[in-house]
Parts: C-alpha cells; structure tokens; sequence
C-alpha cells in the first residue's frame, strides 16, 4: 500500500441520503485518507440499498487503489450516473475497502448521526 493512503474504522452511524430517500446507513463505515485529498467513506455492500443502484459500464484505474467499478442511482424521479463507486480487488494493503461502496458527496448526502 502507498504511504499517503490510510484507511480507518469511522464509529458512528453513517447515512447516505438522495432527496428523503435513505439508501444507505451503517455502523462499519471505512473512513480512507489519501495524501491531501478529503476523506471519503466507504460503506459495506450489505448497508447500501442495492436495488436503487444500476452497475454501469465505467471503470476508471487508480494507480495507487486499482480498478473502480461504477454504479448509477435510480430512483423515482432521477438517475444519477455515476454517483457511486467501488474497488472490488484494491491493490495489496487496501483490503479494507474490498467491496465496499462510496458515493460522490455532490450527487448525495452523507451524514455521519
């Protein structure tokens, strides 16, 4: 793993808002700290409602975390391209993140309860 990446346990409760809908919470979330960038939390697979997301078909690469997966927001009113991401298979030292989901705090609202 690079130096200037760092992953934590975040405690708390942490939820995921689109407009009123929740469609994310958890209790587990991954807190990752890379170089000067803002943190980004990262939530369990199995805390995401997955049935509002749509896999698409962008892959981006990070040299330092590996290939990311994208997912597109539906919901009633709107789809949100893009709005979430994950690294499947991170590079070595960022299992923490494995499977987990992140979302772009301009397409939605994280809070942390």
């Amino acid at each position: 793993m690079d130096d200037h990446i760092r992953t934590y346990r975040n405690p708390g409760t942490w939820v995921v808002r689109v407009g009123d809908a929740v469609i994310a919470e958890t209790r587990a979330a991954i807190e990752l700290h890379e170089g000067t960038r803002p943190p980004v939390i990262y939530f369990p697979r199995a805390d995401v409602a997955m049935a509002m997301l749509e896999p698409s078909a962008t892959r981006t690469t990070c040299r330092h975390k590996g290939e990311a997966s994208y997912f597109s927001i539906v919901t009633k009113s709107a789809t949100l391209p893009d709005a979430v991401w994950s690294y499947e298979t991170p590079k070595a030292g960022l299992d923490a993140i494995a499977g987990h989901l992140a979302f772009y705090p301009d397409r939605v609202t994280i809070e942390r309860m």
